[in-house]
């Protein structure tokens, strides 16, 4: 497929070359998303069930969201805060699908899902220390690790799909 697969749906050189290229440049984007500091809040938008600790934000209030639906009173808050869920889920799903083409050792559920959560695991903590240093207006939110993580196995999921219909197209 235009010369980067083989006939078994594993990266040629040049696949693997432009793999790594586009997995750089979503690590560079990455960093630059997450732990860039944040200039702004949104107005009219305030998070429920937020902690505050001098300068470090924490959310620690698993599934927030929805138990804190009552507490949305209008569209844009609604959306605002269930796009941001979604965001979260595929945060790092480019990031994953690249690896998964790159390192075969990596093509398995398990392993997939406790590398999505170490790497959402240190963006949290990145934000946190990027907090301790300057005042980045960052947060530690605890549903982060776990839509990241769900976006990691999607992106397992994905991969796995892609590849055996590939193969089947032999």
């Amino acid at each position: 497929m235009f010369g980067f697969f083989d006939n078994e749906a594993e990266l040629t050189k040049r696949g693997r070359q432009v793999t790594w290229f586009l997995v750089g440049i979503y690590v560079f984007v990455l960093i630059r998303l997450c732990w860039a500091p944040q200039p702004f809040k949104i107005e009219g938008i305030d998070t429920p069930n937020i902690i505050y600790l001098g300068r470090l934000v924490f959310l620690l209030v698993p599934f927030n969201s929805l138990l804190s639906l009552n507490q949305l009173d209008s569209f844009q808050k609604l959306f605002w805060v269930f796009g941001q869920n979604v965001t979260n889920v595929f945060l790092i799903f480019p990031l994953i699908l690249g690896l998964l083409a790159l390192f075969p050792q990596l093509r398995n559920l398990k392993k997939v899902l406790l590398l999505s959560f170490a790497i959402s695991l240190s963006i949290e903590t990145g934000q946190l220390i990027l907090d301790l240093l300057i005042d980045a207006n960052r947060v530690f939110e605890i549903d982060d690790l776990w839509t990241n993580t769900l976006g990691g196995a999607l992106a397992y999921l994905a991969y796995r799909a892609v590849t055996r219909r590939f193969k089947s197209l032999d």
